[in-house]
């Protein structure tokens, strides 16, 4: 029999059970690869391949490494804030084909790690002290949650004094909310939210989310895009359980339950059913690309 790890999320008064594994799991399998047009269009603009040295910050369960890994790039990957998603992100490297793998681990081994300053770091390091990076990415999107930016801002003033002089740092965030369907879908996580609690609550993209974390961290901006990044499941449920996995739902979940968010996420759903019973959601996506100066 296997356990499941269960923990409670912090809440004044009793907190809903959270299965942080199973939600893992939901953003591996049902979520990360919503944002699959986004890795790729970063990659082909910054021409990654074998001799790229790239960073991952925020890195999830790894699919985006795992893309760079087998354009040929040596990657390591930060996930501070979920151990769960760093647990499969380490197993996902670990099952590259043999062949993918040689490529990708010159200089060093890939490698996923809990923080820049080692701690659980796994047995086959790939040097987070090593050689400096010449391109770090920050794909896990800004700009719908409140605070989002000042987590990021962290691991930018821990990454960037690893990478090399002109190095190109990626950073990511919802585009216009007129422009992103979900954005309909995540009025769900505001309407819901205990308003006297601010930070993790959901809010509106803003236009310069992306440059103030760059200007924060002492980056120079050097160009931008916009991707479309379509949010496609299977059904109704797969939505629902693809959507909670982003933790935009967190706040939502503590001021009511989860019965009360999944009830209302479906209603929220609805306009986006189409008749074989999948869910579609036009989005876009906007990236920064910014240089350690």
């Amino acid at each position: 029999m296997t356990s499941t790890l269960v923990r409670q999320h912090p809440h004044t008064g009793g907190a809903p059970r959270v299965d942080l594994s199973a939600r893992a799991r939901d953003w591996s399998e049902i979520q990360e690869r919503m944002l699959v047009p986004l890795y790729e269009a970063v990659y082909e603009r910054l021409d990654v391949g074998p001799g790229t040295r790239l960073l991952g910050l925020g890195c999830g369960s790894g699919l985006a490494l795992l893309m760079a890994a087998s354009r040929g790039a040596a990657v390591t990957g930060v996930e501070p804030a979920s151990p769960e998603r760093l647990a499969l992100a380490r197993e996902r490297l670990r099952a590259q084909p043999p062949g993918k793998r040689a490529r990708a681990t010159a200089p060093a081994a890939p490698a996923v790690v809990a923080s820049l300053d080692g701690a659980d770091r796994p047995a086959d390091p790939a040097g987070v002290s090593g050689p400096p990076y010449d391109l770090v990415t920050a794909f896990e999107p800004i700009g719908c949650r409140a605070g989002d930016s000042d987590g990021l801002a962290g691991l930018l003033g821990a990454a960037t004094p690893r990478a090399a002089r002109g190095a190109a740092v990626v950073l990511a965030g919802w585009g216009p909310p007129e422009r992103c369907a979900t954005t309909a879908v995540l009025r769900v996580a505001d309407k819901l939210a205990d308003p006297s609690r601010g930070a993790g609550r959901w809010r509106p993209a803003l236009r310069d989310d992306l440059e103030e974390v760059a200007e924060r961290a002492g980056l120079r901006p050097d160009g931008s895009g916009r991707v479309a990044c379509p949010f496609g499941y299977a059904d109704v449920d797969s939505a629902v359980r693809g959507l909670l996995s982003t933790g935009l739902f967190d706040a939502a979940i503590t001021a009511t339950d989860q019965a009360q968010v999944d009830k209302e996420l479906k209603e929220a759903l609805h306009p986006y059913r189409r008749q074989d019973r999948t869910v579609w959601m036009p989005n876009v996506f906007r990236y920064l690309i910014a240089r350690v100066p």
